[in-house]
């Protein structure tokens, strides 16, 4: 994995901090092409990585790429999924139990309201495949080295106990994709600790790490106990807390960890790019 890797909150209005920051951001970054003048400029900086949801916009943002491999020779994709908020929406429209049927056909649902656990972790698999395909088909013909569940999915999988989920998730994804699987997680140490249980080997993880804890369920001292010793590719996030931190001083701190692989970041502007590609280096 590359060091420096370029997220996308910020074009689809995520800030954890500010939902006056997070509006201004969706607006601005409304269609694609604005979208694609901030990731030129990340990208004629050396930062090649793109992590990113698998939102509608990043279709085209695939068929922009797709359409110039001379322009973006080079450029990766790490999707994340599922795309959270188009599931969260079922949700508000129908309900939790209705998005639940709408999207399973109704098998896990009646499995768990009959109390089947095994039966249902292994309809959870079958499902989680056939999500997977129909999201990465904007992907088709262009680099995802990695591919991530996302923390909404994969925490609940954590607390529903279907560990085994994990195991086949990756098992596919290598398989289906000749990629490495990827995790995102609000708590890192739990789900070590599944991964170890179910042979999932020294797995890639995307986790907040940052000095002031913030959204790093387990604590900083569990958190960096854990870098330091146990056998993992960690990716770092969050690392300015939403702003929380100063530039230098988050940088200095997560580049300072021992074992943090890469650091995964969103700016929107060119200055902002800039700067925290100089700092990673330099601490680095």
């Amino acid at each position: 994995m590359d060091r420096i890797i370029f997220g996308d909150n910020q074009f689809f209005g995520v800030n954890h901090m500010s939902e006056e920051k997070a509006r201004a951001q969706s607006m601005r970054f409304k269609d694609s092409q604005a979208i694609m003048k901030v990731l030129d400029i990340a990208y004629d900086a050396g930062i090649k990585t793109f992590m990113c949801t698998t939102h509608d916009r990043i279709a085209e943002i695939c068929d922009i790429v797709r359409d110039n491999p001379d322009r973006y020779d080079g450029f990766k994709f790490y999707p994340c999924m599922p795309y959270a908020h188009k599931y969260a929406n079922a949700v508000t429209e129908e309900g939790a139990l209705g998005a639940l049927k709408k999207f399973t056909s109704g098998s896990i649902f009646l499995t768990l309201i009959k109390g089947g656990k095994a039966v249902a972790q292994k309809d959870m698999i079958t499902v989680m495949k056939l999500l997977i395909d129909a999201e990465m088909k904007m992907f088709e013909g262009l680099k995802t080295d990695v591919i991530f569940l996302q923390n909404v999915t994969v925490d609940l999988i954590l607390g529903l106990g279907f560990g085994q989920v994990f195991a086949e998730y990756a098992g596919y994804i290598r398989e289906r994709y000749h990629a490495e699987p990827g995790f995102i997680t609000m708590n890192l140490p739990l789900l070590l600790d599944i991964l170890e249980d179910n042979d999932v080997d020294n797995p890639i993880i995307c986790s907040s790490i940052n000095k002031i804890g913030f959204r790093m369920c387990g604590g900083i001292e569990k958190y960096e106990k854990d870098i330091s010793e146990r056998k993992f590719r960690a990716i770092a996030m969050s690392i300015l807390a939403s702003g929380a931190i100063a530039p230098e001083e988050a940088v200095s701190y997560v580049c300072g960890l021992k074992n943090v692989e890469s650091i995964v970041f969103g700016a929107s502007s060119k200055a902002h790019i800039l700067q925290t590609k100089e700092l990673i280096e330099r601490f680095s």
